[in-house]
């Protein structure tokens, strides 16, 4: 069984206490998003705090991973605002370069580069982006990797890696920025069931040590475990917004009681 160290010191910044009262380090008002003449976040309104872990489900197309591509602008919004630390998301330029920069993305298909090993990967970000000597990146990124279970794994190419392996060495790549929020964006659903414990179990330590994270998933189990908040999405609209206990246990709408009915057999 995988281990997870659980001292995850490099987080810096990241890692203030869970469920900070101060300004809310991610908000979005009024968001509208259309492809074409589809309608996929409908006002959306999000509120999320430092040292939150928010879960956002519901069923396929309801307009979850655009909320969350929208938060680093790699969706742009036709209405609204979006905010992160007090700064509106940039539309374009160096502005937005920073701001990316500061905002961690793991995606379901891992993304990384091919042609570079696993420590290439996770030092190229600090080095080109924020200009980290090389000698100080490759420290960082070996304990990086140390801390998501891949450390004898650094000088391999990522096709010589299992699935769970290489969402653990991406979420090591995106943590190696020093990010203020983590967004993730269904990270086990193109592996194998076996390999998706392994990544779960990185990403509650994440969550245990304070960081920021935006989680959409399917994994009913992660949600009542380790978020702050459980929002329930469906038709482009959130529709529920309740701490995980609440929710599972009586959601208030009939869609959520649907869809919860479908998703968990026990």
């Amino acid at each position: 069984m995988l281990v997870i160290k659980p001292d995850l010191h490099m987080i810096e910044s990241s890692a203030t206490p869970k469920r900070d009262t101060a300004e809310p380090l991610v908000v979005l008002h009024k968001v509208n998003k259309f492809f074409g003449a589809l309608h996929v976040l409908r006002d959306a309104d999000l509120s999320i705090s430092r040292g939150e872990v928010v879960v956002v489900i519901g069923p396929s197309g309801s307009g979850k991973s655009t909320l969350c591509r929208t938060i680093n602008r790699l969706e742009p919004i036709n209405s609204g605002t979006i905010t992160i630390d007090g700064i509106p998301v940039p539309e374009e330029g160096k502005a937005l370069a920073k701001l990316r920069s500061e905002v961690g993305m793991v995606f379901q298909s891992f993304n990384l580069f091919a042609h570079k090993t696993i420590l290439e990967n996770v030092m190229l970000g600090p080095v080109k982006v924020r200009g980290v000597p090389k000698v100080q990146a490759r420290r960082e990124a070996l304990e990086y990797l140390a801390r998501v279970g891949v450390e004898n794994q650094a000088d391999k190419l990522p096709s010589q890696l299992s699935g769970g392996q290489q969402q653990r060495a991406a979420i090591a790549r995106a943590l190696a920025m020093k990010p203020k929020v983590m967004l993730f964006d269904e990270p086990t659903s193109a592996l194998d069931p076996e390999m998706i414990t392994e990544v779960l179990d990185v990403m509650r330590t994440l969550a245990e040590s304070g960081m920021t994270m935006i989680v959409v998933t399917h994994e009913m189990g992660f949600a009542r475990s380790a978020a702050d908040r459980v929002i329930f999405m469906d038709q482009g609209q959130l529709i529920e917004d309740a701490p995980p206990a609440d929710f599972f246990r009586s959601p208030k709408s009939e869609r959520a009681r649907d869809f919860l009915s479908k998703v968990i057999h026990h």
